[in-house]
């Protein structure tokens, strides 16, 4: 196979939603890592894709046959404040391709070089930020979270400018679109109700087939995207996940995770943590995501409102009563998923107390968030469990008063230890992108040309839920120097 076979869609939409671009070339792309496994997913050829010519194309050096790059334009609100006209900056969409499950999958590449929508960047993406996406995103799809993938991570040979001179690469994404809220928020900003009803068509027929027999398809539209960022967000929560980043441009119609810029996994239970640089006012801090995105979801109805009635108070009335469908979604998702990462099966009206005393136990004791699950996961007696979780706490007497309580919990359960450990350990993960490991990771490429920590790290991201001889030190929170206080976006 020389080819890869595009089936595009977007692109038949009229040209006020994209632009028509070529990627930029570079002076000399090397391949530093291939997906294999989502490249045979995907239908294409590894052994292609890893030679001359499929570099080319990673690289943006080469169209293939079949491809039709675009920039895709969108709007969306930055931090609150909104901007009538985003766009892929400096991403170019080469074009879809069915995958072999039947799924239509988008190819973008990351890095790519100017487009119309660059306004005054580069076109350009460092090294490290390609990375961090690479490691992250296939961390992410790896714990079972919805998620673009990594296809591909290529050297450009040139350098881009930010602080100072770093070198510069092209992330290959895989998407199962890259439309977003911002998307929608592009042509209700132009009063383009024509526009608004071909997008919502099309994200209709390609991610939610079943709406279009409802009588009203554009509201069972905003109820499924509701539905879908309200589980998506509960499941970072249950990680500890924080995007970092989540203006309305980054979140995907899909429902899955979208742009890894200043993410990063939280270490010590805080629900105020940030490490994005650029968020000063914690804005996107861990606890403040599920508002963040309800909000974010008002606006994509907002959006919408057109396509819901002719009449503009019905339209809101309707809009109001599907959002408000958001809280009770979100907090069954997340209180489900927190009552399966303690082993709980049977729901108590107690247990939501259970959950959020536990939070705030170690939040005082500054318990690292993944380890106290995953030790609750261990092996054996539920007190055995207990006892290995206690030295995690710097209150270790107030974790006893939860622990005993727990205990008593499981004893109502009917499940067998056996199998609660099973599952307990099915979805609490042991290994988690530390954000002190990215770095290191990133810093060996930046700095030395040394790949072999990120192969390492990946390695172990490949398989989270599972204990790991010899790499115990992976699952290792940093140690007070090696704490990471600040993630970039890269841009």
């Amino acid at each position: 196979m020389t080819a890869i076979p595009f089936d595009n869609s977007y692109v038949r939409f009229p040209e006020r939603f994209f632009a028509r671009v070529t990627p930029s070339a570079v002076r000399s792309p090397r391949l530093l890592r291939l997906n294999t496994a989502l490249a045979e997913q995907l239908g294409l050829d590894p052994v292609w894709l890893a030679g001359p010519d499929g570099t080319e194309m990673l690289a943006g050096n080469r169209v293939a046959e079949g491809a039709e790059p675009i920039a895709t334009a969108y709007a969306g609100h930055q931090f609150g404040g909104f901007s009538p006209q985003l766009g892929d900056g400096r991403a170019v969409l080469l074009g879809e391709v069915i995958d072999r499950d039947g799924k239509r999958r988008d190819i973008q590449l990351k890095g790519a070089g100017l487009t119309p929508f660059s306004r005054r960047g580069d076109g350009r993406a460092a090294l490290g930020p390609v990375l961090r996406e690479y490691i992250v995103s296939e961390a992410m799809a790896a714990l079972g979270v919805p998620t673009t993938r990594a296809l591909a991570a290529v050297l450009t040979g040139e350098t881009v400018r930010r602080e100072t001179l770093l070198p510069g690469a092209v992330l290959t994404r895989v998407a199962s679109s890259h439309i977003r809220i911002g998307t929608f928020q592009f042509f209700a900003a132009r009063s383009d109700v024509e526009g608004l009803r071909l997008l919502a068509d099309h994200v209709i027929a390609r991610h939610y087939p079943d709406v279009r027999a409802s009588t009203a398809p554009y509201l069972a539209l905003l109820e499924a995207v509701i539905a879908v960022q309200a589980a998506l967000v509960a499941r970072w929560m249950q990680i500890g996940f924080i995007h970092g980043v989540m203006n309305t441009d980054n979140m995907s119609i899909a429902g899955e995770t979208l742009d890894y810029g200043p993410c990063a996994f939280m270490d010590a239970y805080d629900p105020g943590t940030v490490f994005s640089a650029i968020d000063e006012r914690g804005r996107y801090a861990y606890g403040n995501q599920p508002p963040v995105a309800r909000w974010n979801l008002t606006r994509f109805a907002e959006a919408l409102l057109p396509l819901l009635a002719d009449d503009q108070d019905h339209a809101v009335e309707l809009a109001q009563a599907a959002l408000n469908q958001f809280d009770e979604q979100f907090q069954s998702a997340l209180i489900g998923g927190f009552r399966r990462k303690l082993g709980l099966f049977a729901d108590e009206a107690d247990d939501v107390v259970m959950i959020k005393t536990l939070l705030d136990t170690m939040q005082r004791g500054q318990a690292d968030f993944t380890l106290v699950f995953r030790r609750l996961s261990s092996d054996g007696t539920a007190a055995a469990a207990g006892s290995a979780c206690r030295d995690l706490f710097g209150n270790p007497a107030e974790f006893d008063n939860w622990e005993s309580a727990w205990q008593q919990r499981l004893a109502r359960e009917a499940i067998s230890p056996a199998e609660r450990v099973k599952t307990m350990r099915a979805v609490n993960p042991l290994f988690i992108p530390r954000n002190h490991r990215v770095e290191v990771a990133i810093e060996a490429a930046v700095e030395r040309q040394d790949l072999a920590p990120f192969e390492d790290l990946l390695a172990v991201l490949a398989n989270p839920y599972d204990e790991q001889p010899g790499r115990e030190d992976y699952a290792r929170p940093p140690a007070a120097h090696e704490r990471v206080l600040a993630t970039f976006c890269g841009t």
